[in-house]
Formats: C-alpha cells, sequence, structure tokens
C-alpha cells in the first residue's frame, strides 16, 4: 500500500478525513485518526531535536485519544485514505496492522495478534472492509477487499474479497441461491427453527 502523505499531503488527507467523518471535527473518530496522521508526519522529520515537541504533542494526543475516546491507533499503522471510525470506545488497532483505503471500523474492534512467540503479525485490511462492531481480527490474517466482518465475530483465517463472515469462529456466509436477496443467504451450518406457537 502507497503511503497517502506521499499522494496528498498531511492536510489533504485530514480534510478528506474530516468529509468522511460528516465534516464534524468533534467526532472521536476522526480526532483518532487525525493524531495517527499527525504521528506518522512527525516521523518525517529527520533531526531527532526538531521532531521532539512534535513527538512530545503527539504522545499527549494519543494518550488523549487511548484513555479519552477508548480508540488505540497508533502512529505505525499503515492507514489507507477515508478510513472511517463510526464510533469510539474499545477499539484497539495493533501497531503493524495495515488498514486499506474506504475502510469502516466500528466501537468493540479488536485488530490484534494471536500468538505471544510472533508478537509482530497483525491483520491487514485490503479496500472497503467492513467491520462489524465488537468483531475480533487476530494473527497475520489477509482481509481481502470489500470484505464485511459480522459483528461479534471471531476471525483467525484470512477472508476471500467480497466475503461476509459472522460468528466465533467466523465463517463466511454462503448463497442458497443465486438470487441476491438478503433471503438467499443462509450461513454454512444449517440451523432449524421452530415456527409453531406454543
Amino acid at each position: 500500500m502507497s503511503d497517502p502523505l506521499d499522494e496528498v499531503g498531511l492536510w489533504a488527507l485530514i480534510r478528506e478525513d474530516l468529509s468522511c467523518h460528516r465534516n464534524d471535527w468533534s467526532r472521536p473518530g476522526f480526532r483518532a485518526i487525525a493524531v495517527c496522521r499527525f504521528g506518522q508526519w512527525r516521523m518525517r522529520i529527520r533531526s531527532k531535536l526538531l521532531r521532539a515537541p512534535f513527538s512530545v504533542l503527539y504522545r499527549a494526543m494519543f494518550r488523549r485519544c487511548r484513555n479519552g475516546y477508548g480508540v488505540e491507533l497508533p502512529y505505525s499503522v499503515k492507514l489507507g485514505r477515508r478510513v472511517v471510525i463510526e464510533h469510539q470506545g474499545a477499539i484497539v488497532i495493533h501497531g503493524s496492522a495495515v488498514i486499506g483505503d474506504d475502510c469502516v471500523i466500528r466501537q468493540g474492534v479488536t485488530l490484534g495478534n494471536r500468538y505471544n512467540d510472533r508478537p509482530r503479525e497483525a491483520p491487514q485490511l485490503g479496500k472497503g472492509v467492513n467491520v462489524g462492531a465488537g468483531a475480533k481480527l487476530l494473527g497475520g490474517i489477509t482481509i481481502g477487499d470489500n470484505a464485511v466482518i459480522g459483528a461479534n465475530a471471531v476471525v483467525l483465517n484470512d477472508v476471500a474479497p467480497g466475503d461476509t463472515v459472522v460468528g466465533i469462529p467466523a465463517r463466511p456466509l454462503r448463497k442458497k441461491s443465486t438470487g441476491s436477496s438478503p433471503d438467499d443467504i443462509d450461513t454454512e451450518d444449517s440451523f432449524e427453527t421452530d415456527t409453531t406457537m406454543a
């Protein structure tokens, strides 16, 4: 993934992020992303002496986002363009994670590692990935472009582009037939429901 700072620069990125967050600068998701972008930008200052005041400011803002808003998004994350953090609270993003362009992340999401002996492994999200509330994506997995991760899913394996996964552990939904209505989708496991009234 190319570096968005190289493509458009810091201020253009922040304006784009603000637009994606309904032009509301007070939204915690926008603030967390802006702090992440600022942290990435400050690392381009080669002189440690010149970088030092920006680093102090970054650390203070990062702690505010983590402790005040519940969004832990370190500067080392490879963050694409137009990423939206829809709601705040209990969001933890591993420093080695990759989040592609146009992704949506909701409250309670973890993008983390799975094994203590492989601490740098983290999920890589393609473009347009939609992550539901409470989902946990763990380990060095790849989530394909335009995939949908259901709420509270625990994803331990790669997800193909365009797939929707749900459950614990997460499994892909499959279509019952060639139709495209929501009624034509079923999970791989079949569940029987009693429709009779007691």
